[in-house]
């Protein structure tokens, strides 16, 4: 019978007898790119709804408390600087949620988002001025069904830095979407936030080595700001 030692060192080899590296080491080299600011930034805000941050909400989640928390610095470096901020909202047709299609079938808990629910309110610390516009959306990408891309492809931009909720959920799906479109992404690590901080750090793994920059919330405000 193994032993628990020889059981462990066995996990650190694969089939063919190689020993496994981390997830660093392996994506080192191939999946690790680095794309950089371009010529102008828009700061775009992704569904920081009261659903996510209040204890009674299905839809709560830890982490997006925190990254609401981490907001405003950012969000007054963006006014400050002139940078457009775009603020992004889920919003259904009550009462039977019909454009939101198969996405509400598979995850009902999304119905709550309808007009008349407090859930479905922005959270206090993130209300959109007057002057940011709000794009309502259906689905995760910030960008699907909408006129994002237009917009900001009007205003001349060509990054976006984004912050919001999920991770694994619209932002993941909003980076994927902006790097096909042709937008430099930024998803700024501190200000996304997920239910669980296993899919959160995962899909900031994923999304930096393939999709974008993650970067921390100072170096936004510091590029913002010209620091």
């Amino acid at each position: 019978m193994a032993t628990p030692d020889a059981i462990q060192d066995s996990s650190l080899q694969n089939d063919s007898g190689h020993e496994e590296n981390s997830a660093q080491e392996n994506y080192r080299g191939v999946w690790d790119g680095r794309i950089g600011f371009g010529r102008k930034a828009a700061l775009l805000v992704v569904d920081f709804m009261q659903g996510y941050v209040r204890e009674e909400s299905p839809l709560f989640a830890p982490g997006v408390v925190e990254a609401v928390a981490n907001m405003p610095p950012l969000l007054d470096a963006a006014r400050q600087s002139g940078t457009p901020v775009i603020h992004t909202n889920i919003l259904y047709h009550a009462p039977d949620q019909v454009d939101g299609g198969i996405w509400v079938k598979k995850s009902p808990v999304m119905r709550a988002m309808v007009a008349g629910n407090p859930f479905a309110e922005f959270c206090t610390e993130v209300v959109p001025d007057s002057t940011e516009p709000v794009i309502t959306k259906q689905y995760a990408s910030a960008f699907f069904g909408t006129s994002l891309a237009s917009m900001l492809v009007a205003m001349g931009v060509d990054t976006i830095i984004v912050t919001g909720c999920s991770t694994s959920g619209c932002i993941r799906a909003t980076a994927v979407d902006g790097l096909q479109y042709g937008f430099r992404v930024m998803v700024v690590r501190d200000c996304v936030g997920d239910r669980h901080p296993d899919p959160h750090e995962a899909n900031l793994f994923d999304i930096d080595s393939k999709y974008g920059d993650v970067i921390d919330r100072q170096a936004a405000i510091d590029h913002l700001l010209g620091g």
